[in-house]
């Protein structure tokens, strides 16, 4: 009963932040510092009812593992603040579970670690895919690099293939067995298509961020909370910042836009709460 109170403050919680990065791109600092103040509070009277510190220093444990790697992902770039307290909070809340909450033999933050990066990937791609619709000049440009790629495709995609056929043929000398040749154009087909599907996801994604989050403004529009383009990190203008740069006598600013990456984590909690590790299930099957 005590994890399911934490597990529904965690999906709360993250659901709250994610309505406020969809809407404002921004999440309050005052949710994840409240999600991590509730998780303490919570796992230290339950240390103290139960005279064990395991379970608080687990909780802390957890929690400062997911802020520092969300750290990482901040000052790569990667993430905004917001989103690497809000991992944090979850890992402070949900150091663990029960089975019969959640029924596999991998640790839940673990599972939930790697759920979220599988979750996070197909919402960034469908997020894209929304914003190319609702920016029809995404579309255009993504055709404009395909045809402008065209020789590059024609002369590539043969020459891969003849790579992947080689390489079955050396493959087949090594370990000493015959050379099937439909079979190895066969294997060989696999290989090329997911590595033109690769490409092809490459040039969207390029396409989408030049021409879905930058944007060119006057000056005079810059308000606190933009992000600039050559900003190395997520952080937005500060209103002494913005008055600066408005002094500064430049007319235009580029200002960039990320996925607004909040909504995954309530989804990747109530992804891992439904399939268990993705991970280990996909090994299963093979």
């Amino acid at each position: 009963m005590f994890e399911i109170f934490c597990l529904i403050v965690a999906l709360i919680g993250s659901s709250i932040a994610s309505f406020y990065d969809l809407k404002t791109t921004e999440i309050p600092d005052e949710i994840p510092y409240s999600m991590i103040a509730f998780a303490l509070v919570a796992y230290a009277l339950k240390s103290l009812i139960s005279w064990n510190f395991y379970p608080i220093l687990n909780s802390i444990l957890i929690g400062l593992g997911f802020l520092g790697f969300g750290f990482l992902m901040y000052y790569g770039g990667q993430w905004g603040g917001g989103d690497a307290k809000l991992l944090a909070a979850i890992g402070f809340l949900l150091p663990d579970l029960p089975k019969e909450i959640y029924n596999s033999i991998t640790p839940f933050p673990l599972s939930y670690f790697f759920n979220l990066f599988l979750v996070g990937a197909a919402y960034m791609l469908i997020y894209a895919i929304v914003l190319a619709f609702i920016k029809r000049n995404i579309v255009k440009n993504f055709f404009e690099d395909l045809k402008a790629s065209s020789k590059i495709f024609a002369f590539g995609v043969p020459s891969l293939f003849s790579l992947f056929l080689f390489l079955h043929f050396l493959l087949s000398l090594y370990f000493k067995v015959k050379f099937d040749f439909m079979s190895s154009v066969k294997y060989s087909l696999i290989p090329l298509a997911f590595s033109i599907i690769v490409l092809i996801i490459w040039k969207f994604a390029k396409n989408v961020e030049e021409h879905g989050f930058k944007q060119k403004i006057p000056v005079s529009k810059l308000k606190v909370g933009d992000v600039l383009e050559e900003s190395k990190l997520w952080e937005g203008l500060t209103e002494r910042e913005v008055r600066k740069i408005k002094r500064s006598g430049r007319k235009y600013v580029v200002i960039k836009e990320g996925v607004r990456f909040a909504p995954a984590f309530p989804l990747a909690l109530i992804f891992s709460l439904i399939s268990g590790d993705f991970i280990l299930t996909i090994l299963n099957l093979v």
